[in-house]
């Protein structure tokens, strides 16, 4: 069971932990991460959903996206839901620096009476050159396609509502690139 630290709404530790369940059930303020990943043409890695997630399922989404554990911070989660969702291990080589913080933003939503999600996101983007579809090893559970995609494409899957709505996200991304 995934447990993950309460905030307050300004994105303090409360102290209180609880399983990602009953943070969603009753719409406490918690922390995830974003990351792209991109390769040396600036392409976008995507993954799509799986068909058997609770929300978004079946839309195409950033590289990685994920909670941040009890006691976790941002960037040591980054490592591991990219490891989880699309099997890249970092190898030792890849240092701390290789990951650019872009920013930490919040938002809040409402997909259901059991299910609202007030989130505040750290985006991260990693550089990863010589990355291809090969080296992926996608989690199935999570992800059932992935592909990268130039900036236009991207923007043309969002304007498409193909994509998960991450405008933030985008709009950080295209001023980095």
């Amino acid at each position: 069971m995934e447990m993950i630290d309460v905030l307050d709404e300004n994105g303090i530790k409360t102290g209180n932990i609880l399983s990602r369940q009953e943070i969603h059930k009753r719409g406490l303020w918690h922390r995830a991460i974003v990351v792209a990943i991109i390769n040396e043409k600036n392409e976008i890695l995507l993954q799509q959903r799986s068909k058997n997630k609770e929300k978004n399922a079946d839309m195409w989404d950033i590289s990685v996206a994920g909670h941040i554990s009890a006691g976790e911070d941002g960037l040591n989660s980054a490592i591991r839901e990219i490891a989880e969702e699309v099997g890249i291990f970092l190898e030792s080589t890849t240092s701390i620096q290789e990951f650019k913080y872009i920013s930490s933003f919040k938002e809040s939503k409402i997909y259901s009476k059991d299910f609202i999600e007030n989130q505040f996101y750290d985006f991260f983007i990693l550089k990863k050159p010589n990355l291809t579809i090969t080296d992926i090893k996608m989690q199935n559970s999570e992800v059932q396609d992935i592909k990268f995609v130039n900036i236009n494409q991207l923007l043309r899957m969002q304007e498409d509502n193909i994509i998960v709505n991450r405008k933030p996200v985008y709009d950080m991304l295209l001023d980095y690139l």
